[in-house]
């Protein structure tokens, strides 16, 4: 699938946030192992969340999609998965991170694998903590990334990770360490990246019933004999998402309303709205919308996105279009994302007229003169719909492989064109 985006001018939109992809990974998780049965309501239907869905009935939760919500049928923690079960996470690195602790809730050894991309992206940390916590840890192809066998038991007890490369593998042990044996404490590392996601993480295992203690984002501490109970949660929607329509006001100016969105969410990417109020935009927050104005005119601004990865590409192309350059810190993990983001982000732009430099673990971007040209995303979605944007602001941008926007937000395309952006 191609897409070619032409010039928009100033926006005048009005547009419903999609639910939260972190949230519904999560809340999926959290009833498949709970007592009783859950409704998720309004979860988000995508390709990543799918990977997800079909796990946990592979390992024993039941899954049913019922007038827009998921109905799932708790295991009480004992998942039932038959011996040499393989599952293939495709290109979904939240489900093969937050799935490898629960395979060891199985009681046979589980094989996880995934696309070729998949294979590239590290497992270590969270393989050397599951290990101290009981697992049984064995990579099949090559050392610290999937494929990954793994067999054993969660005994629990104390152990450390690194979080410097994604604070998921601390979600997946905390997810799963209600079903221990024995009490889990996790000590992380002094870098934790994307901590908001832990935040998350924790708001989800409250709503179900189980609190988690901790010490800022440096410890945490899970009490073995509880567990989830299933209930009734709606999925809150993505600010992640939302970025893209929030800097289509940005660099052609306008407004844009984003509803569904809640202004007191956990989400680290609600730290967009800062980049862009700092910029030079007009955010206006209400009880469950958000909107953006600007005229277009826009300053430079230098910014650690350690917290809010997944709006880092979104962010680069608001700077290209600014009056001064735009320093953006702290993002050397996108490396390890599903392209390595660092690198695509600077490549493309700059095949565009962009003056993108990466320097260590940040980019530096400054003003020149944008054209248009083809974008391969190389299958990440975000970098097609970052794109996207520019290609809005700019005309003449073609996007093949469009389809990748599958991943997280489906209705993207169908969005831009009923907005008549396409």
């Amino acid at each position: 699938m191609e897409v070619t985006l032409e010039k928009a001018g100033p926006v005048d939109l009005r547009v419903h946030a999609p639910p939260s992809k972190s949230f519904t990974h999560r809340a999926l998780i959290a009833a498949a192992l709970a007592r009783g049965d859950s409704t998720l309501v309004s979860p988000l239907v995508s390709d990543d969340t799918d990977v997800t869905r079909d796990s946990l009935g592979a390992m024993g939760a039941g899954i049913f999609s019922r007038e827009g919500s998921d109905v799932v049928q708790g295991t009480c923690g004992r998942l039932t998965c038959p011996p040499g079960l393989v599952l293939d996470m495709r290109n979904s690195g939240t489900s093969m991170r937050l799935l490898a602790s629960l395979a060891l809730l199985c009681g046979s050894s589980v094989i996880l694998t995934g696309s070729p991309r998949m294979k590239e992206r590290p497992l270590g940390p969270l393989a050397g903590a599951l290990t101290t916590l009981g697992g049984e840890i064995r990579f099949i192809e090559r050392d610290g990334y999937p494929p990954v066998r793994i067999a054993g038991s969660l005994t629990g007890g104390d152990a450390r990770i690194d979080a410097g490369i994604s604070s998921q593998f601390v979600s997946s042990i905390l997810l799963a360490a209600p079903y221990a044996t024995e009490d889990v404490t996790l000590s992380l590392g002094p870098v934790v990246v994307s901590s908001p996601y832990l935040d998350i993480t924790l708001e989800v295992m409250h709503s179900f019933g189980v609190p988690v203690r901790r010490e800022g984002y440096q410890r945490f501490y899970v009490p073995a004999g509880g567990g989830y109970r299933g209930r009734s949660y709606t999925i809150e929607g993505d600010y992640s998402s939302a970025s893209y329509f929030f800097a289509l006001a940005a660099v052609g100016g306008g407004r844009v309303c984003v509803t569904n969105l809640n202004p007191r969410s956990c989400q680290g990417d609600r730290r967009f709205l800062d980049a862009l109020s700092s910029m030079g935009c007009r955010v206006k927050e209400r009880k469950d919308s958000v909107e953006v104005s600007s005229d277009g005119d826009l300053e430079g601004i230098e910014i650690d996105m350690s917290t809010s990865p997944d709006t880092v590409q979104t962010l680069s192309m608001v700077a290209a279009t600014a009056r001064s350059p735009t320093r953006i810190t702290g993002i050397g993990h996108l490396k390890f994302k599903e392209s390595d983001r660092l690198l695509g982000t600077a490549r493309l732009l700059n095949a565009m007229g962009g003056d993108a430099r990466i320097e260590g673990d940040s980019l530096l971007i400054r003003p020149s003169p944008l054209h248009g040209g083809t974008v391969d995303p190389a299958d990440d979605h975000r970098i097609a719909m970052s794109f996207a944007v520019l290609g809005l602001a700019t005309g003449n941008v073609k996007i093949i492989q469009a389809e990748c926007v599958n991943k997280s937000f489906p209705g993207f395309w169908e969005q831009l064109a009923g907005q008549g952006l396409l």
